[in-house]
């Protein structure tokens, strides 16, 4: 190992027990190859050993949110990634019912009205509906972010299980 990554390794080391973690050689180790390789950490242990509190002292450490997807029976995508604010949705639909008249004004024949209906589809699937859950908020964090998968033993065999997908262990 170089000086350089000693150094950091070192930092992180001193970094969290400003934050009251104490973390041994490896976990400080295993931060910083995660963090320079941009590359998650799956932390295994009986409860009450640290796993939690790693994550929240990383967050405060690296300055970064902490984002949290509890995992448990019945989660599904939707409540993972995203969900659609449907009452949203609604109340836009009403909206644009009522300006329908000044939308289609003046408009020459079906074709010429639904060119300009068209003109709001995208409108109804845009983020101005979505509710962004902890997978989506991650993966579209510009500062980056902590994702704390809680639990991840029920949504890995919702993966396998649910989804058809091949998780191999290493």
């Amino acid at each position: 190992m170089t000086k350089g990554p000693a150094k950091e390794i070192e930092g992180i080391t001193k970094g969290f027990a400003k934050h009251n973690y104490i973390c041994s050689n490896k976990i400080s180790s295993a931060v910083y190859l995660a963090n320079v390789l941009e590359k998650p950490i799956l932390v295994e242990g009986p409860p009450g050993v640290g796993k939690t509190e790693l994550a929240n002292t990383a967050a405060l450490f690296y300055k970064k949110s902490l984002l949290r997807l509890q995992c448990y029976e019945g989660l599904d995508e939707t409540k993972a990634l995203y969900e659609w604010r449907y009452g949203k949705q609604l109340l836009y639909t009403q909206i644009l019912k009522e300006q329908m008249q000044e939308v289609l004004h003046g408009a020459k024949g079906l074709k010429d009205s639904l060119d300009r209906l068209m003109k709001f589809e995208d409108i109804f699937f845009s983020e101005d509906f979505l509710e962004s859950r902890p997978l989506l908020q991650a993966l579209t964090s510009e500062d980056g972010s902590i994702l704390l998968i809680d639990e991840v033993d029920s949504f890995y065999s919702k993966c396998t299980k649910d989804f058809g997908l091949n998780i191999i262990d290493v």
